[in-house]
């Protein structure tokens, strides 16, 4: 085989994992639709369609069949886990992952956690009638066991309720930013409400009961914790994402930049400021890393939002 025709095979292996990765990652889910609350994201891959970003959306009540679930844990009397359920059908859940990297190899392993995340998710209903911590710590044993150290990824769980308040968890990941309509700004939130943990992968857990794990010099992962925002006002917007964001224009562009673009636009749906947030970005420097970001607005009342 010549060199041209070695270069050429090369080619054409690479396109057709490309595809094959582009078939293999999973849609991110139906945008959750909920009373009082507007959610929309972007994500941008830097080396064409897929990177190691990736986001997943829970709307608990068209997702899964809540009603029958219900029925079925009253009928078996587990009353609790009847009205852990009833809560889901006025919540959406949102997780954002990513994967050390932006390569497409990297869109393999956003597609591991999905199809992890989504089965855990069934037996946590079953079970619990609600996603708990112990999931993702059975997910940080797998990933801890399955993948090299160099290969981890962060992680943000998130629930938002209808009253507007945000119950999440956070492996690594970028902290949420909540934009105060009212201020015309970013407003602090506690450390107290921003726990966060180690990357997923990196430390083993110590959570399942049919192993013994060895800690190593670097010792268990600690439990998670889950941290609470207060409930957000009308016409505030939480945001989440990944350090394509936070990082863009050398660091620079976050967070005044982007402060800037939400209060231009706050008083528009989360579509619009999802659009503009995307295409100041672009228009401020060249991306260096997969971006992706989710907006959540407490919708306004109609005779606020069109005075």
């Amino acid at each position: 085989m010549t060199t041209t025709q070695h270069d050429a095979y090369l080619a054409e292996e690479l396109e057709n994992f490309q595809e094959i990765a582009q078939a293999l990652k999973p849609a991110s889910g139906g945008v959750p639709e909920l009373d009082g609350v507007d959610i929309c994201s972007a994500s941008m891959a830097l080396n064409g369609v897929i990177g190691g970003d990736h986001l997943i959306y829970l709307d608990f009540k068209t997702r899964y069949d809540l009603k029958r679930r219900i029925r079925e844990a009253e009928e078996k009397g587990r009353k609790e886990v009847a009205e852990n359920l009833r809560r889901l059908e006025h919540r959406a859940g949102i997780l954002v992952a990513d994967v050390s990297g932006h390569r497409v190899t990297d869109a393999l392993i956003a597609a591991m956690l999905h199809q992890a995340f989504l089965l855990g998710a069934y037996y946590e209903l079953d079970r619990f009638g609600e996603i708990t911590t112990k999931l993702f710590e059975h997910i940080n044993q797998r990933f801890f066991k399955t993948t090299n150290i160099n290969k981890y990824l962060t992680m943000l769980y998130g629930e938002i309720s209808e009253e507007g308040r945000f119950r999440f968890i956070s492996a690594g990941h970028q902290p949420p930013m909540i934009f105060s309509r009212e201020f015309g700004s970013f407003v602090h939130i506690s450390d107290e409400q921003m726990v966060t943990f180690p990357p997923v992968g990196i430390f083993p857990s110590n959570a399942d009961p049919d192993e013994t794990v060895d800690a190593g010099q670097l010792g268990f992962k600690a439990r998670y914790t889950v941290n609470e925002i207060d409930l957000l006002a009308a016409g505030d917007v939480l945001l989440l994402y990944t350090d394509g964001l936070s990082e863009h224009g050398e660091g620079k562009y976050f967070p005044a930049e982007v402060e800037s673009c939400i209060a231009d636009g706050v008083d528009l749906p989360a579509s619009e400021i999802c659009s503009h947030l995307r295409e100041n970005l672009i228009a401020y420097d060249k991306p260096q890393d997969d971006v992706s970001f989710v907006v959540i607005k407490k919708t306004l009342p109609a005779t606020i939002s069109s005075a």
